[in-house]
């Protein structure tokens, strides 16, 4: 830990030294580099970038497409085309694509700047990323056109996106649940007092959906339609209303297309082993937090963002389950990147939490 420090704060120290008017004519980038979605953040420009990480391929791996033009080809492709996720439970699977992926979409935001070289980038990070994976990120980064690259942790992004003093000797719970993985973090005076990541997130959800299905209805439907069923009548606990809706897949047994109803209380049954998970790291992160920090996270609650957070009352089952108030952040799935781009504005007064 002190040795993380030290190297943060020479990192920050040997950046500052760099920045001046002639880096001021470079681009400072903040990416949240998601294993659903991609987010970047220009420096006085805002969030100009949210697309899904995935590109489309040829058969010579060369890229044709990327982002929304990518996903909206995936799982409707042919035997020329391939559509692949660089990034799996929130870390890099695919080290060339992800550059490749990276290089495509800052392309995207840079087309209409005369100045495109890239001075500073800031990557978000999960807690429990390896020295190794932490290697890979920083390495696509630098290959994908940047002068200097900085990771930040995800949790510490999420904190400072909700007006959270990170710098202050207040203890703040955060718990950002994304498409792959879902990362809680104690937070007090510019660091990470316990942090608890688990590779489960969305995308597991949609996963275990389309398993549900098939093993219930033997209906083979896509992920692209299970991550719509989960968006549309998906909750953590029984509502006053139970939702439906009709959906269309690949009958197992006939082998033609077929309609099929499915339920809130399908969908509940489907993804209960994913939101139980979610929920005892949460208790296994509150056992392990100082009594005195357990006081202010007594006071303030626990702070719910990333696409996992818009799962309908997935904020009232936690609360009730470990009698304690759980807030969900305004537009959870820009969190992340939105403190990024904070900590890229105010670049000076956040040296301690980059590394």
């Amino acid at each position: 830990m002190n040795d993380s420090m030290t190297a943060r704060k020479s990192d920050g120290k040997r950046s500052k030294s760099k920045r001046g008017f002639f880096g001021s004519l470079n681009s400072d980038l903040a990416i949240d580099l998601g294993t659903a979605n991609t987010l970047i953040y220009m420096k006085e420009k805002g969030v100009v970038l949210n697309e899904p990480s995935i590109v489309a391929l040829d058969p010579s791996d060369k890229i044709i497409a990327v982002g929304h033009q990518a996903q909206q080809m995936h799982e409707k492709t042919h035997k020329q085309i391939r559509t692949v996720r660089p990034l799996k439970g929130g870390v890099i699977a695919d080290f060339n694509l992800a550059e490749k992926m990276m290089k495509a979409m800052i392309q995207k935001v840079m087309q209409k700047r005369w100045f495109s070289p890239v001075k500073t980038m800031l990557v978000t990070v999960p807690n429990g990323i390896t020295a190794v994976e932490r290697m890979a990120v920083r390495d696509s980064a630098e290959n994908a056109g940047a002068k200097e690259v900085f990771l930040i942790e995800e949790t510490v992004a999420a904190a400072v996106g909700m007006d959270l003093n990170v710098n202050e000797p207040v203890g703040n719970m955060v718990v950002d649940i994304g498409g792959g993985t879902t990362e809680i973090a104690i937070i007090s005076l510019s660091g990470i007092v316990h942090a608890q990541s688990v590779r489960i997130g969305g995308e597991r959800m949609n996963e275990e959906i389309v398993n549900f299905i098939r093993r219930k209805h033997n209906l083979l439907i896509g992920e692209r339609t299970a991550e719509k069923i989960k968006h549309k009548i998906g909750s953590a606990i029984p509502g006053e209303q139970e939702l439906e809706m009709t959906t269309k897949g690949r009958n197992l047994v006939s082998g033609v297309p077929k309609n099929l109803t499915v339920t809130s209380e399908d969908v509940r049954e489907a993804i209960h082993e994913s939101v139980n998970t979610c929920l005892d790291a949460i208790t296994k992160s509150l056992e392990n937090t100082p009594p005195e920090l357990a006081a202010d996270i007594l006071d303030r609650g626990i702070m719910l963002t990333g696409g996992g957070a818009l799962l309908k009352d997935l904020d009232k089952m936690i609360s009730e389950a470990i009698e304690l108030p759980v807030h969900i952040t305004e537009d959870p799935l820009t969190t992340v990147v939105r403190g990024t781009g904070i900590i890229l504005e105010n670049y000076d007064d956040y040296t301690n939490v980059m590394y």
